[in-house]
Protein backbone atom coordinates (compact mmCIF):
# COMPACT_ATOMS: atom_id res chain seq x y z
CA UNK A 1 0.00 0.00 0.00
CA UNK A 2 1.58 3.35 -0.77
CA UNK A 3 1.73 6.33 1.62
CA UNK A 4 -1.10 8.14 0.54
CA UNK A 5 -3.71 5.59 0.66
CA UNK A 6 -2.54 4.50 3.99
CA UNK A 7 -2.89 8.32 4.78
CA UNK A 8 -6.32 8.51 3.88
CA UNK A 9 -7.46 5.06 5.65
CA UNK A 10 -5.89 6.71 8.65
CA UNK A 11 -8.30 9.71 7.87
CA UNK A 12 -11.11 8.18 7.15
CA UNK A 13 -11.16 5.79 10.32
CA UNK A 14 -10.11 8.57 12.67
CA UNK A 15 -12.87 10.67 11.59
CA UNK A 16 -15.59 8.19 11.56
CA UNK A 17 -14.43 7.52 15.21
CA UNK A 18 -14.68 10.59 15.80
CA UNK A 19 -17.99 11.14 14.54
CA UNK A 20 -19.32 8.64 16.58
CA UNK A 21 -17.79 9.89 19.43
CA UNK A 22 -19.23 13.54 19.03
CA UNK A 23 -22.71 12.02 18.24
CA UNK A 24 -22.55 9.60 21.41
CA UNK A 25 -22.10 12.45 23.57
CA UNK A 26 -24.57 15.14 22.45
CA UNK A 27 -26.84 12.36 22.34
CA UNK A 28 -26.32 12.04 26.17
CA UNK A 29 -26.13 15.66 26.69
CA UNK A 30 -29.95 15.76 25.02
CA UNK A 31 -30.93 13.18 27.31
CA UNK A 32 -29.63 14.76 30.15
CA UNK A 33 -31.26 18.30 29.14
CA UNK A 34 -34.71 16.16 28.55
CA UNK A 35 -34.58 14.67 32.03
CA UNK A 36 -33.57 18.28 33.52
CA UNK A 37 -36.74 19.50 31.72
CA UNK A 38 -38.99 16.94 33.23
CA UNK A 39 -37.62 17.42 36.51
CA UNK A 40 -38.01 21.38 36.33
CA UNK A 41 -41.59 20.52 35.30
CA UNK A 42 -42.56 18.40 38.24
CA UNK A 43 -41.10 20.86 40.60
CA UNK A 44 -42.99 23.70 38.83
CA UNK A 45 -46.23 21.29 39.19
CA UNK A 46 -45.26 20.74 42.82
CA UNK A 47 -45.34 24.26 43.26
CA UNK A 48 -48.64 25.15 41.72
CA UNK A 49 -50.65 22.49 43.39
CA UNK A 50 -48.80 24.19 46.83
CA UNK A 51 -50.27 27.55 45.84
CA UNK A 52 -53.42 26.32 45.00
CA UNK A 53 -54.13 24.45 48.48
CA UNK A 54 -52.67 27.89 50.32
CA UNK A 55 -55.48 29.24 47.73
CA UNK A 56 -58.54 26.61 48.61
CA UNK A 57 -57.50 27.45 52.30
CA UNK A 58 -57.53 30.97 52.38
CA UNK A 59 -60.69 31.17 50.51
CA UNK A 60 -62.25 28.79 53.37
CA UNK A 61 -60.70 30.67 55.88
CA UNK A 62 -62.10 34.16 54.18
CA UNK A 63 -65.54 32.67 54.05
CA UNK A 64 -65.57 31.78 57.43
CA UNK A 65 -64.70 34.79 58.83
CA UNK A 66 -67.59 36.47 56.82
CA UNK A 67 -69.79 34.10 58.30
CA UNK A 68 -68.97 35.79 61.87
CA UNK A 69 -67.91 39.32 61.00
CA UNK A 70 -69.50 41.90 58.42
CA UNK A 71 -67.06 42.57 55.20
CA UNK A 72 -67.43 46.07 53.34
CA UNK A 73 -65.54 45.90 49.75
CA UNK A 74 -65.78 49.29 50.03
CA UNK A 75 -66.34 52.56 51.64
CA UNK A 76 -69.70 53.48 50.30
CA UNK A 77 -70.40 49.96 51.28
CA UNK A 78 -69.58 50.99 55.18
CA UNK A 79 -71.29 54.05 54.88
CA UNK A 80 -74.67 52.82 53.31
CA UNK A 81 -74.57 50.00 56.09
CA UNK A 82 -74.05 52.94 58.64
CA UNK A 83 -77.13 54.64 57.03
CA UNK A 84 -79.36 51.14 57.21
CA UNK A 85 -77.91 50.38 60.78
CA UNK A 86 -77.46 53.30 62.66
CA UNK A 87 -74.32 52.02 63.78
CA UNK A 88 -70.99 53.99 63.72
CA UNK A 89 -67.90 51.25 62.65
CA UNK A 90 -64.71 51.26 64.83
CA UNK A 91 -62.81 54.75 63.41
CA UNK A 92 -59.19 54.21 62.51
CA UNK A 93 -56.53 55.20 65.04
CA UNK A 94 -55.48 58.72 65.09
CA UNK A 95 -52.32 59.69 63.17
CA UNK A 96 -49.55 61.72 65.76
CA UNK A 97 -47.08 63.15 63.82
CA UNK A 98 -43.73 61.97 65.43
CA UNK A 99 -41.58 63.96 67.79
CA UNK A 100 -38.59 66.22 66.32
CA UNK A 101 -35.10 65.37 67.97
CA UNK A 102 -34.14 68.27 70.49
CA UNK A 103 -30.95 68.60 68.83
CA UNK A 104 -31.58 68.57 65.22
CA UNK A 105 -31.29 72.29 64.44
Amino acid sequence: MSRASKLTLLGTSAFAVLTVVFVHHQQSSEKTAMHEGVVRDMEQQRIKRERQLDFDMQRELEAEYKKIQTVHETVADAADAKSRTGRVASPSPPVVAAPEPSGAR
